[in-house]
């Protein structure tokens, strides 16, 4: 199960790394709300993934899904660059956590 949490974990964490771009500088009330829920829901779920799993594996996956996500959806929502040294180094960070996953213990 705490696989499951620590996933849910980093995909809550590129939903509130989308939302800072939407709250605009927290100006704006409903982004802001929606970032800040996010925000406390993936620390929770960390936290529940933390007391089984490894705090230095979990917290590297946690910050890589994290890190991919919000580069996928950059290039997707707002058009940040898509070039082929970025890509490459996204996929050292996907290697990392299959990496980290495979070996953890």
């Amino acid at each position: 199960m705490a696989w499951i949490y620590l996933l849910l974990a980093g995909l809550f964490e590129v939903v509130w790394a989308i939302g800072l771009k939407y709250t605009d500088g927290f100006t704006r009330l409903w982004p802001t709300l929606g970032t800040l829920v996010a925000m406390a829901v993936s620390i929770v779920l960390l936290a529940m993934a933390v007391k089984t799993l490894p705090i230095g594996t979990a917290y590297a996956i946690w910050t890589g899904i994290g890190a991919v996500g919000a580069v996928a959806l950059g290039i997707a929502l707002f058009g940040d660059p898509a070039t082929l040294p970025r890509l490459a180094y996204v996929a050292l960070i996907v290697v990392g956590i299959i990496g980290l996953k495979l070996t953890a213990t």
